[in-house]
């Protein structure tokens, strides 16, 4: 009389669990930084698009222009048309007709970024024209 049993022995299983164990504590703060990586890409981009309507306000009243732009907590306002992403809050600051600077926050991070042309720096932008965050 043959004992024919198939399966896995608890050691077997238990090896695989903590192998997975292993691989999810090594995957899971690599996953936390995209997103963070997401907020800074969405914050720049921002940016770049109020550089255009910077410029834009500029041809048509050779001034440039100031305020908030925001998107955040369902409520938006927008600055010369333009509102920015969601969750990202926007200030900008102008200098009449010779240049102007803009920072912007999200609120799911504290990191911001800034951006200037034409005025002194703004940190965390140390070249102007590029978008810098901190």
């Amino acid at each position: 009389m043959r004992n024919n049993r198939k399966g896995f022995t608890l050691i077997e299983l238990l090896i695989v669990v903590v192998i997975i164990g292993i691989l999810a504590a090594i995957a899971i703060p690599k996953f936390a930084n995209t997103k963070e990586k997401a907020y800074l890409a969405s914050m720049k981009s921002d940016l770049r698009n109020m550089a255009t309507v910077q410029e834009g306000y500029f041809s048509d009243f050779q001034v440039y222009t100031a305020g908030t732009a925001l998107n955040s907590g369902g409520s938006t306002q927008s600055l010369s048309g333009f509102v920015p992403s969601a969750g990202v809050t926007v200030v900008a600051a102008a200098t009449g007709g010779t240049g102007w600077s803009a920072t912007t926050a999200h609120s799911a991070t504290t990191r911001t970024c800034a951006i200037f042309i034409g005025v002194a720096a703004v940190t965390p932008a140390t070249v102007e024209a590029e978008p810098k965050c901190n």
